[in-house]
């Protein structure tokens, strides 16, 4: 899809240094939880372009994208998306990418930091269209708090670890191992590590988990 203009629909804060960008959606435009987009801005007389994980289960009217930032590192972009409010415009294009939810039986994902975006959004549209979800999120300090214990009311599975907790027991209870089962992982670089060792000792396959490496 080639870069189009659309509208800011709602901005929410969703945790400490964390909002979510609700988007309107454009005419033609269709993504599944787990794609992502690009945004796009003039900053400074430069174009500039980020890309974020759809983190709503589907894209019917508005889609949202969860935005994390450190406060002490902002940068141009950063601030740009930081001052938008309802009503201001905003360029995306795609979407892209290929490890997202297919409409799978049964979906496992686990998820660092802002990953937990695109996770709670994919065990929502799974439980949505009569599948089974599990989530297992660490972070220290989480966010979507009151999405993943609605999840967990709607029956899914979700364990929320510290930082020092490690994956093995959790992802061990969660992985059943069925061929209606996949698991997804979004997350930073040493988090999607310590994932794919954590699914390997609970006899899994890392190639054959749909992961997206936040950076």
């Amino acid at each position: 899809m080639d870069p189009i203009e659309t509208t800011v629909a709602a901005v929410r804060d969703v945790g400490t240094d964390a909002v979510a960008i609700e988007i309107e959606t454009p005419s033609g435009f269709d993504a599944l939880p787990g794609q992502f987009v690009k945004l796009s801005a003039t900053i400074g007389g430069e174009s500039v372009g980020r890309f974020y994980t759809i983190s709503s289960p589907d894209t019917d009217g508005t889609f949202e994208l969860t935005v994390s930032y450190d406060p002490d590192e902002g940068g141009a972009f950063s601030e740009y998306l930081l001052s938008i409010v309802p009503d201001d415009p905003i360029t995306i294009s795609g979407p892209f990418g290929n490890d997202y939810y297919e409409h799978e039986r049964r979906v496992v994902v686990l998820a660092g930091g802002p990953g937990v975006g695109p996770a709670v959004a994919i065990a929502e549209r799974a439980i949505s269209d009569g599948g089974d979800a599990a989530v297992v999120y660490r972070d220290d300090d989480p966010l979507y708090e009151g999405r993943l214990a609605a999840l967990a009311a709607a029956g899914a599975d979700v364990f929320v670890l510290t930082e020092a907790t490690a994956l093995d027991d959790s992802v061990a209870d969660v992985r059943t191992g069925g061929g209606d089962e996949q698991l997804f992982v979004y997350g930073f670089a040493d988090f999607l590590g310590d994932a794919e060792a954590a699914i390997e000792a609970a006899g899994g396959d890392p190639d054959r988990v749909k992961s997206e490496n936040f950076g």
